[in-house]
């Protein structure tokens, strides 16, 4: 893969800091990875993948970004993939 091509698939991660409300798809202090999603952003929402497995928008003030480690996040992206 291209450096070009490996930059544009960086993923970010966040901590869930308040899950009322979602109990069953989300958990305080866990990570989460975030699927880019420019209008929900712009309405005050990200978009992760929760609990079920399945991207949802959950309002941004529900989380805190994280920077990890490249091994670290290429370690969680492969087992997201499996």
């Amino acid at each position: 893969m291209k450096e070009e091509d490996r930059e544009n698939q960086v993923a970010h991660f966040v901590v869930c800091l308040n899950n009322d409300g979602y109990k069953a798809s989300l958990e305080v202090g866990k990570l989460y990875r975030i699927v880019p999603d420019k209008e929900a952003t712009a309405h005050g929402y990200l978009r992760v993948i929760d609990e079920s497995g399945e991207d949802y928008a959950f309002a941004a003030d529900r989380f805190h970004p994280v920077e990890l480690p490249q091994a670290v996040e290429s370690a969680l992206l492969a087992a997201t993939q499996s």
